[in-house]
């Protein structure tokens, strides 16, 4: 332990289960020094464990509908007042497709269910952002950071509608990013993680196939979720207090790999 985190406050977001992403964040928060706030929807508490992870790392959950404006200013206000002052850092991982869930064809796309998933994985980090700027709850050189995936770049047919939702994400932590910085030094990037055994990765159809397709393009491999978090925590220190708008690639070099050796052999097209 490095106490990278010593004497920050925070705020996570989408922490489900002990598979999530999010839920190792907290812990590694946690083991840095880190107090912090956890939230998700009332729906996903429910569905959950988040109360194991609160008692775990001393943490106090406020319940907030990320979608919802009035909730997200409520969650900003009380984090502040629990935790003594203003939030240093603030993870947004948070991502939801109806389309998906009901294997609805990018083609045929439900424009409602569309609009709903935009709604819930991209707009509402515009939301959270806005309502933090609005109340100046993030400190000067404070760091936030949202989970993405490369389906933003490059296309992967089984991500349908969620390729063009992380796009999006990604463009609201660059031009967020740019009028935060200017304003209050507040820095905003996204991570594009591997494909990684989360209980929301294990829903896309075919995830099983991908997840080793991936891990053998990528020379170091997928990254799993425990290392996705020590990402976070160095973008959440001091430690990296000059970068923002950034969308960073945490996938073991697969972004940068043309082809792989490995698969190549799996083919048959390489002695």
């Amino acid at each position: 332990m490095y106490n990278l985190l010593k004497g920050k406050r925070g705020v996570i977001t989408g922490a489900l289960d002990q598979n999530s992403i999010a839920w190792k964040v907290a812990e590694k928060a946690h083991e840095e020094g880190a107090e912090f706030v956890l939230t998700n929807a009332p729906i996903a508490m429910r569905m959950g464990e988040i109360n194991a992870l609160a008692e775990k790392t001393g943490s106090q959950i406020v319940p907030a509908d990320a979608t919802n404006v009035d909730e997200l200013t409520n969650l900003f206000t009380q984090s502040q007042e629990i935790l003594g002052g203003k939030i240093d850092f603030v993870l947004h991982s948070i991502g939801m497709s109806v389309n998906i869930r009901k294997k609805i064809p990018y083609t045929e796309l439900n424009y409602d269910y569309y609009q709903k998933g935009i709604d819930v994985s991209a707009l509402s980090f515009h939301k959270m952002l806005a309502v933090a700027k609005k109340l100046d709850a993030i400190n000067e050189g404070g760091s936030v950071v949202a989970l993405t995936y490369m389906a933003a770049q490059r296309t992967y047919p089984f991500y349908t509608d969620m390729a063009d939702i992380k796009a999006m994400l990604e463009s609201i932590a660059r031009s967020f990013g740019y009028h935060y910085g200017l304003e209050k030094k507040v820095r905003i990037n996204t991570v594009s993680q591997s494909p990684t055994k989360t209980t929301a990765g294990a829903g896309i159809k075919g995830f099983g196939d991908f997840y080793d397709y991936a891990n053998a393009i990528a020379p170091l491999g997928n990254a799993d979720a425990e290392s996705c978090a020590d990402y976070c925590i160095t973008l959440f220190s001091d430690l990296t207090r000059m970068v923002t708008m950034q969308n960073l690639f945490h996938d073991g070099g697969y972004s940068s790999t043309g082809v792989s050796d490995i698969v190549m052999q799996k083919m048959g097209l390489e002695e």
